[in-house]
């Protein structure tokens, strides 16, 4: 058995390697809206060849993660209002059906979890980190998604954060949050009470209120 993988197989490993990393960062805010990049930057901080840099970046630009201007420019989009409006209605559409799903199958296990998360997303509003603020913020939101059993729709979610990731940045910034967020507590506790209508409006007021700052 030749276990001896062909070119075309690594090559496609080592694109995937850099799309999956490059698509964290963006969708953690670890990127900042209008931030220039290049693919010679992209292959020197992943430690690959300009190809699998270009393929990535060419996968992201498709998913609205990075723009690709005409002339080869690339960077993380800067939102208009009208288009962090948009995103936030297609937010609260998905997310909040997500979560009614999800809540049949709310055990405590689950609502102990998301306490847990809850307290890191605590910790890091404390030291002021906004990357890592975002990355346990939507850590949240995905442990309590995964419980609706829809990948599709987790799916959409996901797009969706992944082209907010570098203006959820730009929001932490105007927000100067020193508090977790408190739709946080009322998800949890409508999950603990199996009450459907205040967990849709926990959720829907939770992916939306913020957004409504910058779109103002």
């Amino acid at each position: 058995m030749n276990l001896t993988a062909r070119p075309t197989e690594v090559a496609t490993l080592t694109h995937d390697r850099v799309y999956r990393a490059l698509r964290t960062r963006i969708m953690q805010g670890d990127i900042a809206p209008g931030q220039a990049l290049t693919l010679r930057g992209i292959g020197r901080e992943f430690g690959v060849s300009m190809t699998p840099a270009r393929e990535a970046a060419r996968r992201l630009s498709a998913e609205g993660a990075l723009t690709i201007s005409s002339s080869g420019r690339i960077s993380t989009p800067e939102l208009s209002a009208e288009r962090i409006e948009e995103l936030a209605a297609l937010r609260a559409l998905i997310e909040v059906e997500l979560a009614s799903r999800a809540l049949p199958r709310a055990h405590m296990a689950l609502i102990e979890r998301l306490q847990k998360i809850n307290m890191t997303v605590s910790e890091a509003v404390a030291h002021r980190d906004p990357v890592s603020y975002i990355r346990t913020n939507l850590e949240f939101h995905r442990t309590l998604y995964l419980r609706a059993q829809a990948p599709a729709m987790l799916a959409m979610a996901e797009t969706v954060w992944l082209q907010m990731g570098p203006t959820m940045r730009a929001l932490y910034g105007r927000l100067r949050q020193t508090e977790p967020p408190h739709f946080h507590r009322q998800i949890i506790a409508a999950l603990r009470a199996g009450d459907e209508p205040s967990l849709r409006l926990a959720v829907r007021s939770d992916v939306t209120q913020g957004l409504r700052l910058l779109a103002s």
